[in-house]
């Protein structure tokens, strides 16, 4: 399955779930941040009330949410009719796209929806590229290392901050666009749509210079 990334369309989103629980379909808040012409353009965040209503406190400890805090927010399906179309097509950016990725999957596929088609990219793959002698390659370290300001597992700041962690390893790897990114860095993007989907692939690391390594701490 191959869908490239038109040259001529530089449309991103980032994205950012939180569950309730353990599993893949307990989306309790989605984060979305809209990104056109190498900037962010908007940022959304909705609570998503699951369909077990079982919030694990190992969850809620992470991000706050309890049930009682989307007792009366939509289901998936609501929320997702007010993103679907905005996003079918555009490249979807994810810190660690693996779960996020996986969340929206196995959500759309509990409630018989069809998955998106769009090519994705994991920008803990991104920035390894970019900044390859950084100790650590978290959404929070790096939000730290490049200034950027994050309420760490608040869904709408997460995907704010990993739309801007993409833009600035873009820049730091010299390259003007998204579609530009395979051919120049032997990064692969990941593939989703109605018949499957393919993993994002980092390539060969090359030996960079970091602008400066990160603190232990943090």
């Amino acid at each position: 399955m191959t869908l490239p990334l038109p040259l001529g369309d530089d449309r991103a989103v980032a994205i950012d779930f939180e569950t309730a629980n353990e599993l893949r379909t307990s989306a309790c808040s989605i984060g979305v941040a809209w990104i056109e012409d190498g900037r962010v353009t908007a940022t959304e965040e909705h609570l998503i009330r699951p369909q077990e209503m079982r919030f694990n406190p190992f969850n809620t400890a992470i991000h706050g949410i309890r049930a009682e805090d989307v007792a009366d927010a939509p289901e998936f399906p609501g929320v997702w009719a007010r993103l679907r179309e905005r996003m079918d097509g555009r490249l979807i950016l994810a810190h660690n796209a693996a779960f996020d990725l996986s969340v929206l999957r196995h959500t759309l596929t509990a409630y018989g929806l069809p998955w998106p088609t769009c090519p994705y990219l994991c920008t803990v793959v991104l920035s390894r590229r970019a900044w390859p002698t950084l100790a650590a390659h978290k959404l929070n370290r790096l939000a730290d290392f490049l200034g950027i300001a994050l309420e760490h597992h608040r869904a709408g700041s997460d995907a704010e901050a990993c739309a801007h962690i993409g833009l600035a390893a873009r820049q730091e790897l010299g390259v003007e666009r998204w579609a530009a990114l395979p051919k120049a860095t032997g990064l692969t993007f990941g593939q989703l749509g109605p018949d499957g989907y393919t993993a994002c692939k980092g390539g060969k690391t090359p030996v960079r210079r970091a602008r400066a390594p990160l603190t232990a701490q943090g």
